[in-house]
């Protein structure tokens, strides 16, 4: 009974170890400085350093309620320590703040900056923050919204 009872306990423990999933941490994701980077025609960003694509083109539509006029647009980008992705560029209102999620980008917070939208955004990391930068305004931003 006893060994019944011992093989039963194992049997479970071996099973539920098989079951758990590998997490490797800690892990950076941050990108070192920010990526300026050009929308082609079809409304795609790419950053070969990072091996990095994404359609943009419903950002455009989000933020300006026309995905017609984004051709040759400057998109600002930047990556944060836990590996969300900041999305805005000049005339934008807002910050999008991206997550990975299986063959794409999900929408995880929509920051409003400024109504009047942004002259010359510019971002950098201020770990494990990201600063945006709009002369003569500061704001320090992580993904939950604006630092305060």
């Amino acid at each position: 009974m006893r060994i019944v009872k011992y093989f039963v306990i194992s049997s479970f423990a071996v099973i539920a170890a098989a079951c758990s999933s590998l997490t490797l941490r800690p892990a950076d994701f941050s990108w070192p400085i920010e990526n300026a980077l050009k929308v082609d025609s079809k409304g795609f960003i790419e950053e070969q350093r990072y091996a990095f694509t994404i359609k943009v083109k419903p950002i455009f539509f989000e933020e300006f309620a026309d995905s017609n006029n984004f051709a040759g647009k400057e998109i600002r980008i930047i990556r944060d320590k836990l590996g969300y992705v900041y999305i805005t560029g000049k005339k934008f209102k807002n910050v999008y703040v991206l997550a990975t999620v299986e063959g794409g980008m999900k929408l995880e917070n929509k920051i409003l900056i400024n109504e009047a939208g942004l002259v010359s955004p510019a971002f950098n990391q201020k770990s494990p923050n990201i600063e945006l930068l709009d002369t003569p305004n500061k704001y320090l931003l992580n993904h939950k919204g604006v630092v305060r």
